[in-house]
C-alpha cells in the first residue's frame, strides 16, 4: 500500500484512517487507487523530480510540522521550511490551528509557485486566490495517476519517466 514507510508512519496513517471510516480496510485501497489520499513526502519527491524541479528550490511545507518521513523529503530537497522553522518556539507554541492555517494560506498565496499534493478546502481556496491574483504557477499533482502507475509496479526511474 505505502512502500518504504517506517512503522511509525504506517501507524500514523492507520490512526488517521480510524477517524475516517471510508479510509479503513479494503476501502482504503480503493480510495488510494482513485487518488483520494494525499501523497507521502517520498512520493512528492518523485513527482517533483519527474517535473525537473531543482533540488535547490526553496520549499515551504504548509503541512510540514510533524510530517511523517520528512527526512526522505529533506534529504533530496534541502531548502525546506515549515512554520516551526519560520517562527521562534514561543510564537509557534502560542499559535493555534486557525492561526497556523492563516500563516500557511499567506505563504501559499504569495509564493512564486504553489504545488498541492492534496486537493482539500485549503488547496481550493489557495488555487482560487492565486488564479484571481493571476499567479499562474499553481500545480496540482495527480494522485490518481501516481496510484495507477505504482499499482502497475512502476518505481524509481521508470516511475519518474512515466510521470
Amino acid at each position: 500500500e505505502y512502500p518504504n514507510l517506517s512503522r511509525s508512519s504506517i501507524a500514523a496513517i492507520e490512526a488517521a484512517r480510524v477517524d475516517r471510516k471510508p479510509w479503513t480496510g479494503e476501502l482504503a485501497q480503493i480510495w488510494r487507487k482513485r487518488g483520494k489520499c494525499p501523497l507521502t513526502p517520498n512520493e512528492t519527491v518523485l513527482m517533483l523530480q519527474s517535473l525537473n524541479i531543482p533540488t535547490s528550490t526553496n520549499i515551504y511545507l504548509a503541512a510540514g510540522d510533524g510530517l511523517m518521513e520528512m527526512e526522505g523529503f529533506t534529504s533530496v530537497y534541502t531548502n525546506v521550511f515549515t512554520k516551526s522553522v519560520l517562527l521562534n518556539q514561543e510564537d509557534f507554541t502560542r499559535m493555534h490551528g486557525n492561526t497556523k492555517a492563516a500563516l500557511d494560506y499567506h505563504v501559499s498565496i504569495n509564493s512564486d509557485a504553489y504545488v498541492a499534493t492534496y486537493f482539500g478546502n485549503m488547496d481550493k481556496i489557495v488555487a482560487a486566490m492565486r488564479t484571481y491574483k493571476r499567479m499562474h504557477n499553481t500545480l496540482f499533482l495527480s494522485r490518481k495517476a501516481f496510484a495507477e502507475l505504482t499499482s502497475q509496479g512502476l518505481e524509481g526511474v521508470a516511475l519518474k519517466k512515466a510521470l
